[in-house]
């Protein structure tokens, strides 16, 4: 493969994760300009074809949100024979979209929070605890509303009563797509990235929010991201299960997988990022930083992952 000396970085969009995108490409440009490449930072927006790209040695993508992650990116680049880093088109797909998630993990026997979609939110719709209770046989109050297809936390909200839910499709940006309900699962909250296909240190993610929404990752300064206080035993079993997961999948050489645990210390997979973010209060450059990997030689290892 031809050395690497022009890059373009691609963020911002139009998603509702736009400025985490923006802030994320900032970053990852800032350090591939002190690495000595020739590089270039473009917004999405005002990308007007594609084949635009082939100038460029590599495509970095730093773009949340469905133009980033749901794989139709990718899918384009590949058939234009350009490279980019990351996961591929199918991988990026499956991660996307939850209940299509959540179908593979239960096929592969990885443990997820139980849950059901429905195509929309609105005022009539049917109690989603009998719904749950129908499913699973068990009697359960506790609930998560999320976008079938969506990150960053936008649109997900706590349901713990038919008011929960009155409230949530009020409050929901967009009721008009498709949604999961998941089982609440909220004892503990690790995540684990993954860079040239091997863990990073575990983070568990402790915040005074009522859970990890978007105020907790972007926004508050009192969000706590720390290395995981584990046992060799334990941080083995986590590792294992999140790449397991990372496989089963088909991702490749980075990414963020979140892991859920109950009281009961019975470990969920929540989510794959395949995107993940870059910024200040973004989880795996603080993993990265915990191994002693600067922000600069963290995007310099997801590079050089291309190359090989």
């Amino acid at each position: 493969m031809a050395e690497i000396k022009s890059i373009i970085v691609l963020y911002g969009g139009a998603s509702s994760e736009r400025d985490i995108s923006l802030e994320s490409g900032k970053g990852i440009y800032e350090a591939l300009e002190q690495l000595g490449y020739f590089v270039t930072l473009k917004d999405f927006n005002n990308l007007e074809k594609l084949e635009d790209l082939k100038k460029y040695d590599l495509v970095f993508i730093a773009l949340h949100g469905f133009e980033g992650e749901s794989g139709i990116l990718q899918k384009d680049l590949d058939n234009l024979g350009i490279l980019y880093t990351g996961s591929k088109y199918l991988s990026c797909k499956n991660t996307w979209n939850k209940s299509k998630f959540k179908d593979i993990l239960e096929s592969a026997h990885i443990p997820t929070p139980r849950g059901f979609s429905v195509e929309r939110i609105h005022s009539n719709m049917q109690s989603p605890f009998n719904n749950f209770n129908k499913k699973y046989s068990e009697d359960i109050q506790n609930l998560f509303l999320k976008p079938e297809e969506d990150g960053s936390s936008v649109d997900i909200f706590e349901v713990n009563s038919e008011s929960d839910l009155e409230q949530a499709i009020r409050d929901a940006q967009n009721p008009n797509r498709a949604f999961i309900f998941e089982e609440s699962i909220k004892f503990k909250e690790f995540t684990v990235s993954i860079l040239d296909n091997k863990c990073l240190p575990i983070i568990e993610i402790k915040t005074t929010n009522s859970f990890y929404d978007y105020d907790a990752k972007y926004i508050s300064d009192t969000t706590q991201l720390i290395e995981a206080d584990l046992d060799e035993k334990n941080k083995n079993k986590i590792h294992n299960m999140a790449l397991n997961a990372f496989k089963e999948l088909g991702c490749l050489k980075w990414g963020r997988v979140d892991i859920l645990q109950d009281q009961n210390q019975r470990l969920y997979i929540l989510e794959i990022n395949t995107v993940p973010g870059m910024t200040s209060h973004s989880c795996l450059p603080r993993a990265a930083e915990i191994s002693g990997i600067s922000y600069k030689e963290l995007v310099q290892i997801i590079i050089q992952d291309v190359q090989l």
